[in-house]
C-alpha cells in the first residue's frame, strides 16, 4: 500500500464526539511509552510527523483520527498504564476507550503494541485477554525491535505468546517492527490493505 495522504481529522473525548463512521478504522493502542507515536509516523511515511512524539509517557489523552488516502482511518488511542494521572482520570480514559472499542461499527481491527525488548508485562496480557473476551479483532505489533538483539526479541515474543496461550486457543497474528529501521511497515500496511479489500 502506498500512502499518498495522511491528514489529521479530529480528537474526540468520547464516542458521541467521534466523526461519522464513514471509512474502515484501524486502531493503535499500547502501554504508555511503547513507541506508538513513532510507529504511527513511520507507517504514515510523511515528511511531517502526524502524531506527536513526546518524552513524557501518556501524552495522548484523546482518541485521535487520521484520514489515510481518503480510504481508511488510523485511530490513535490513549496509552494504558500511565501512573502519573489520577485514578479518576484513568478510569475515564479506560471507559471511553472501551466504549470506542466495543461499540464503534467502523472499527476493523485493533493493533496492540508490545515492547519487544522487555519480558511480557501483565498489563498487556490483561488487555489482550479482555479483547479476546469481548471478541474484538486484534493483532500484535512487537515494537522497538532495533533496540535489542534479535535473540532477545524472539525470546520475549515467544514468552508473550506462550503466556497468551493460557487464556486463548488460537494465537493472534503478529508483526515485528522498528520505527527507526522501518521494519514491519510493508507487512502492516499490506495487512490493512487486505482487510479493506476483503471487507
Amino acid at each position: 500500500m502506498q500512502i499518498n495522504s495522511a491528514e489529521f481529522e479530529i480528537s474526540s473525548a468520547d464516542l458521541p464526539s467521534c466523526p461519522p463512521p464513514s471509512l474502515p478504522e484501524f486502531a493503535f493502542v499500547g502501554r504508555s511509552n511503547v513507541g506508538k507515536s513513532s510507529l504511527i509516523n513511520m507507517l504514515a511515511g510523511q515528511k511531517k510527523n502526524i502524531a506527536i512524539v513526546s518524552s513524557t509517557p501518556g501524552r495522548t489523552r484523546l482518541i485521535n483520527f487520521f484520514n489515510i488516502n481518503k480510504k481508511w482511518k488510523l485511530v490513535d488511542l490513549p496509552g494504558y498504564g500511565y501512573a502519573k494521572i489520577s485514578k479518576t482520570d484513568k478510569g475515564k480514559f479506560q471507559e471511553f476507550v472501551s466504549d470506542y472499542l466495543i461499540n464503534r461499527d467502523s472499527l476493523r481491527c485493533v493493533f496492540v503494541l508490545i515492547d519487544s525488548k522487555i519480558p511480557p508485562q501483565d498489563i498487556d496480557l490483561r488487555f489482550t485477554q479482555w479483547l479476546m473476551e469481548t471478541q474484538i479483532p486484534f493483532v500484535l505489533i512487537f515494537t522497538k525491535a532495533d533496540k535489542a538483539k534479535p535473540a532477545i526479541v524472539r525470546r520475549n515474543q515467544d514468552a508473550f505468546l506462550h503466556s497468551m496461550s493460557e487464556f486463548c486457543e488460537g494465537l493472534p497474528k503478529f508483526f515485528t517492527s522498528s520505527a527507526k529501521t522501518r521494519d514491519g511497515r510493508k507487512e502492516i500496511l499490506s495487512f490493512i490493505n487486505a482487510a479493506i479489500t476483503n471487507q
